[in-house]
């Protein structure tokens, strides 16, 4: 029976949750609660796939479908859950070495391909479970068990790597941000296609501190730039900063200085196909300006699961191919 109103209450499970103290997965786990209340999609109606991880723990404490799968794989087998029966909401839940690890090329590909998966990166640039290894988005330098010397790797930028895989929908938040969150993550749901969330997660055991700048609402107010659509690019505690064109880049400027005015600033437009400003600004990280965090990109385009069962139904309203004409239909040599 399906209500007509849902609880985050409705979307959690019996499971006690087994998260480090200070874990930035119980904030995150609440955000999405909320978001698939807001949503209203039934819980019978939705799947949670993970792989392995500290993340990938999610789908024991959400009251909907759940598969915790193999390491790298979540992407895969989100795919064949989402082709198989299109009418379920698939959540992909991995972390920054599940997904960009081993796992990247099964990243990559649902990416490309469109797959309308709703696919969450939560991203604290190490590796948790297995206590504390460099990742695939760990800075140059980082010293871990596996790296005591530092690393000599430069590390994946999530959104260029969605964005280089041809992807149409990217956002990001901060673990402990719950309303900007929430929002996202219902942004997400409701684009038809591959729709990546970067989560800027703190492991408080093995990297604490790693996202310091946007961990605390004093160091959001100074260094997040929270994107709305149609809106001017302003950041700062009074909003006094802005983002504005320089030549063939963006930069940060302060308003009222160097003849700035607000008309300078430039528009956010996440529905804009050309991702030229839409990369330039995923690229700020807090060292170069500030941190964009929201919807950077939604574009729609022709998911892959539609496509597929599109086909199957082209070819059932067509008359049937004989073996013969099948055999014949690509190129054919004639042996003498």
């Amino acid at each position: 029976m399906n209500k007509l109103n849902y609880t985050p209450k409705d979307f959690k499970s019996n499971q006690a949750l087994r998260w480090c103290p200070g874990c930035g997965d119980y904030a995150l786990i609440n955000s999405l609660q909320k978001a698939m209340a807001e949503l209203a999609v039934p819980p019978h109606q939705t799947v949670v796939v993970s792989g392995i991880g500290c993340s990938s723990r999610l789908p024991y404490y959400i009251e909907t479908y759940g598969m915790h799968t193999i390491h790298g794989r979540a992407a895969a087998i989100a795919t064949g859950v989402k082709v198989g029966n299109p009418k379920l909401s698939v959540w992909q839940i991995s972390g920054d070495g599940d997904a960009l690890a081993i796992g990247g090329n099964h990243f990559i590909h649902a990416i490309r391909r469109n797959v309308d998966l709703n696919m969450i990166l939560l991203n604290n640039r190490v590796y948790g479970l297995t206590k504390g290894q460099y990742s695939p988005t760990s800075p140059r330098g980082y010293i871990s068990v596996s790296s005591p010397f530092g690393t000599v790797e430069d590390p994946f930028r999530p959104a260029e790597l969605v964005f280089g895989a041809r992807g149409n929908f990217f956002a990001r938040c901060v673990d402990v941000d719950s309303a900007p969150s929430v929002e996202v993550l219902c942004a997400a749901a409701q684009h038809k296609g591959a729709a990546v969330v970067e989560v800027l997660q703190n492991c408080v055991i093995f990297n604490d501190g790693s996202q310091k700048l946007v961990s605390t609402k004093e160091g959001r107010a100074n260094h997040a730039l929270y994107l709305k659509q149609g809106e001017p690019m302003r950041f700062g505690p009074n909003l006094e900063f802005g983002i504005i064109q320089d030549g063939f880049n963006i930069k940060p400027a302060k308003i009222g200085e160097n003849n700035i005015t607000p008309d300078d600033v430039l528009i956010h437009d996440a529905y804009n196909p050309d991702n030229t400003l839409q990369l330039k600004l995923a690229m700020l990280d807090g060292t170069n300006g500030p941190i964009a965090l929201g919807v950077i990109r939604a574009v729609e385009a022709p998911t892959y699961d539609a496509a597929i069962h599109q086909q199957i139904a082209d070819q059932k309203t067509g008359k049937p191919k004989s073996l013969n004409d099948i055999m014949l239909e690509n190129e054919v040599w004639e042996v003498k």
